[in-house]
């Protein structure tokens, strides 16, 4: 899972986490796994995704307004729908004290959801930029306009740069420049030529094409803009890393001193740049891909100023379409559509909700966890953690194919695993920030502003590792490899994922599963490039290392094979990192779930043993359905695999499995024991 407080150093010793239930007697009991849901049609060994989840996928059709559904997004929805609440209760309450949380979370939402004001001032709010631009006379210039765009956060042109952990030396902040510049999804969607992707490229030229149009562009002048900002973007796709080359957390870190930053971009003179992009005092800086950057100096050395004016101008239009009036909404959910195959667009309500979210999620998300966050849950998540964590470590003492001295270094990694909790100790402020309830663009202006000035700011101060890096409400969880740490939101602390009056096994199954996934993140195969303080540090064997690959190979392997949409082949190689998470995980929950009482015993519910119903509770947690547009996005950039094949890849490697199901040869899913892949 993506794949940001209290700081907990976890102790080793199985702690059986049901012992923090606190079950509710009123309540009526839930099925949590039911046989309405499955296909018991299909066998199990032939496809396990469809046994525990097909009939809920065939009466349950992805909503007009989504691009996939399923068990992530039905919780999201219903996250989002609090959130409308929240702030619709809040946004009808004016006069809170000025700066205070309700405030300006509540008159955020309402300049928001003033469509009358924001239908009436068209594309106002973007034409002293558009003036701007056109005013540019030299390369200098264009440089400047960059500089001046960056600082206030209007848009990213060229390349991505933030302040963020030196990945050698993780308790210092640096700056870090990467590769970007581009609009569409993935490097591909440039340099393929496939239908589909032809179909993606004319759709982006039209797109382009139409937002000039709107701002009152000449239809020829438009559409040779189009041209020009689409070659100048290939140009920048082509010198760009692969999101599977980008997986080499060393071949990412390139370490330069500004002036021999410079040295390699003479167009960028970067010893005046970072002073002006509010870095100054800085000696070094991290360059993701050094190659991209003396390719971009060369395109921008060489390429007409009106040219580069124009991709300028694109920036601004692109960047600003979702926040102006309907015509140009409308021209950005068009496009997206045909990457995404959405047919009707989400509900203003949702998308500021989203926004907000998104922007100052810690103000939201103080009145969020408020209403929605037990902290009960928190005492069951760090024992649930602690118990994981300890077999975790059992497990690697235990491991044939690694070496003592890699394993001491192992433990001592997993030992200074740190772990949050549903949302932050303190929550961030935003301090001097300014919301006004008649201003809905100033306000996103002054967001923006707002995050881009604290994140340079954290430039000479020491790395804050208490700061939590996701919203309260967020359906997902995630590893830090330079913080040591998992993190758990609020949001994904509810049913499937996890519910205090359910049975060991639906919890093991699924939240134990989430948890023991982040935690093996730290020993995929980039996560294992980090050391215990979260460096990036080799402290394998050499030995060691080889033979992690080997085994790290045959999962690659195994997902090579699978498809989407029929044609498309999953990337083995850039989903390794989740798919090793996952196979992982679920060894390491399932071990934990034996140790429960519920886990040693062989009573049903619901007709169903305590390991069939940790099975399926995993299974479930992947069912849903993508639409064919996003399935085929997702093959290309997502390094996650398909739920589908989540739901059984891991499982047809797990002994336990077999006996639950009685899984047989002959069955589609079954390995042969010796083929059944083992890494932690």
């Amino acid at each position: 899972m993506k794949i940001k407080l209290s700081h907990v150093i976890l102790a080793g010793g199985i702690c059986i986490a049901a012992s923090a239930f606190v079950i509710d007697k009123t309540k009526p009991k839930k099925k949590y796994i039911d046989r309405a849901n499955m296909d018991l049609s299909v066998k199990p060994g032939d496809d396990f995704f469809e046994y525990a989840n097909g009939t809920w996928i065939k009466n349950n059709p992805i909503p007009a307004k989504q691009t996939r559904w399923g068990a992530f997004n039905v919780l999201a929805q219903e996250n989002i729908d609090r959130l409308v609440g929240i702030l619709n209760e809040v946004s009808r309450t004016p006069g809170q004290p000025k700066g205070s949380v309700k405030q300006r979370v509540g008159d955020l939402y309402a300049s928001a959801m003033d469509s009358v004001a924001i239908e009436k001032r068209g594309y106002d709010p973007i034409k002293l930029d558009l003036e701007r631009i056109a005013a540019i006379k030299t390369t200098d210039d264009v440089i400047n306009e960059m500089v001046y765009e960056r600082t206030r956060a209007l848009t990213n042109p060229f390349f991505g740069f933030g302040v963020g952990a030196d990945a050698k030396h993780p308790n210092v902040n640096i700056v870090n420049f990467s590769q970007g510049g581009t609009t569409l999804p993935d490097r591909d969607y440039y340099l393929k030529d496939d239908a589909r992707t032809i179909k993606i490229q004319n759709t982006y030229k039209q797109y382009i094409v139409t937002l000039f149009t709107l701002t009152g562009t000449d239809a020829k002048e438009a559409v040779k803009n189009a041209d020009v900002i689409f070659d100048i973007e290939t140009k920048l796709a082509k010198a760009q890393l692969s999101r599977t080359e980008m997986r080499d957390a060393n071949k990412r870190y390139n370490k330069f001193s500004v002036i021999g930053f410079k040295n390699i971009t003479p167009h960028f003179d970067w010893v005046k740049l970072m002073p002006a992009m509010k870095a100054a005092g800085q000696d070094s800086v991290i360059v993701d891909n050094p190659d991209f950057f003396k390719a971009e100096d060369a395109l921008v050395g060489a390429t007409d100023v009106n040219d580069l004016k124009t991709y300028l101008t694109w920036g601004i239009l692109k960047g600003s379409a979702g926040s102006l009036s309907s015509p140009f909404v409308n021209a950005s959910f068009n496009f997206n559509s045909v990457l995404s195959g959405q047919k009707v667009q989400t509900p203003r309500s949702e998308r500021m909700a989203s926004m907000i979210d998104q922007s100052v999620g810690e103000l939201l998300g103080q009145l969020y966890a408020e209403k929605y966050f037990k902290p009960a849950a928190k005492v069951y998540m760090i024992n649930l953690v602690n118990n994981l964590k300890s077999v975790l470590g059992d497990r690697i003492k235990h491991l044939d194919w690694m070496s003592e001295e890699t394993k001491a270094r192992a433990l001592k990694k997993l030992a200074a695993f740190s772990v949050k909790v549903g949302y932050a100790d303190k929550w961030e402020v935003y301090q001097g920030l300014v919301i006004a309830r008649d201003d809905y663009a100033g306000n996103l202006r002054r967001m923006a502003q707002w995050r881009y000035n604290f994140n340079v700011s954290q430039l000479g101060k020491p790395v804050d590792k208490t700061r939590f890096n996701m919203t309260p409400p967020t359906v997902n969880a995630n590893y830090s490899p330079t913080k040591n740490e998992i993190t758990f939101p609020a949001g994904i602390l509810q049913y499937p994922f996890f519910d205090f009056n359910a049975d060991d096994a639906i919890n093991y199954g699924a939240i134990g599963a989430v948890i023991g996934h982040e935690m093996t993140h730290g020993f995929d195969d980039q996560g294992r490039q980090y050391d215990a303080d979260g460096s990036l540090h080799d402290w394998w064997t050499k030995a060691d290392a080889d033979k992690f690959k080997k085994r790290a190979d045959k999962v690659v392997d195994q997902f090579n094979a699978y498809t989407v949409n029929d044609t498309l082949h999953v990337n083995g190689r850039l989903t390794l990192g989740e798919n090793l998470a996952d196979l992982g995980g679920l060894n390491v929950a399932y071990e934990a779930f034996k140790k429960t009482k519920e886990g040693k015993s062989k009573v049903k519910i619901d007709g169903f043993t305590p390991d069939q119903r940790f099975f399926l509770s995993f299974a479930q947690v992947w069912r849903g359905s993508a639409r064919p547009e996003t399935a085929a996005q997702l093959v290309l950039v997502d390094p996650h695999s398909p739920g589908q094949y989540r739901a059984f890849a891991a499982l047809t490697n797990i002994d336990a499995w077999y006996k639950a199901f009685n899984i047989k040869p002959g069955d589609k899913l079954y390995k042969k024991p010796e083929d059944r892949i083992k890494v932690w």
